[in-house]
């Protein structure tokens, strides 16, 4: 039987981004397991920042999805879950949005949950979808890094901001468990999780173990 297949991609053009979440998504491969490769959408803007750049990569990941002829599954690594449902729309295969998954993979490992955002003119955004979502009433607080997507995924200031922000999340908003909004946070989960004393979830962390799920299950 063929190894499965699982297609995550970044749909900003910052290859650091792409490389931290294939170093955080070392973990989830297993020999038996499927494939996890992680691409990055070349025509997307190098950080998604605002709803223009969400609307602009809509069409290009779908175009992506539909010419795409060897994945099992889909992840789309960015926290605004761009083109999720016209990607789907595209395929019977299974597409993951990382924002769904991570909230969801939240509300199993807390009661409240707090978001840290890269900036602030993104939880407007976030908060939208979460009531969309339905989600709203469990949501702690959301609080910003004032840092880029870039300055996530590369500069050395980001954990720093991240441990501070997490700290007002946990100590006066009372989120039990925190969740990274945006894809370039990967590679500080771990250090988070262990400085804050909560779970902490890596949004694409989530969503590939749900697409590992799904295309196992398939298997059987």
């Amino acid at each position: 039987m063929p190894r499965a297949d699982i297609l995550v991609i970044n749909p900003n053009s910052n290859p650091a981004v792409t490389a931290g979440l294939d170093a955080a998504l070392g973990t989830l491969r297993m020999a038996d397991g499927p494939s996890i490769r992680c691409v990055t959408l070349s025509d997307g803007p190098f950080g998604i920042e605002c709803q223009k750049d969400v609307e602009q990569v809509t069409l290009p990941l779908r175009r992506l999805v539909e010419q795409d002829n060897a994945a099992d599954a889909f992840v789309i690594a960015c926290f605004s879950d761009p083109g999720l449902h016209v990607c789907r729309e595209a395929t019977r295969r299974p597409v993951f949005g990382i924002n769904e998954c991570g909230l969801l993979s939240a509300l199993a490992r807390g009661d409240r949950f707090g978001i840290i955002a890269i900036a602030a003119k993104s939880i407007a955004r976030h908060q939208r979808y979460l009531r969309q979502m339905g989600l709203a009433e469990r949501l702690a607080g959301e609080r910003p890094l004032g840092l880029t997507v870039a300055e996530t995924a590369s500069d050395e200031r980001a954990f720093a901001r991240m441990e501070a922000v997490g700290r007002e999340l946990v100590e006066k908003d009372g989120a039990d468990v925190i969740v990274m909004g945006c894809a370039g946070m990967a590679r500080h989960r771990r250090r988070l999780e262990t400085t804050l004393g909560v779970p902490v979830i890596d949004p694409t962390q989530a969503a590939v173990a749900m697409a590992i799920g799904a295309v196992q299950a398939q298997m059987l």
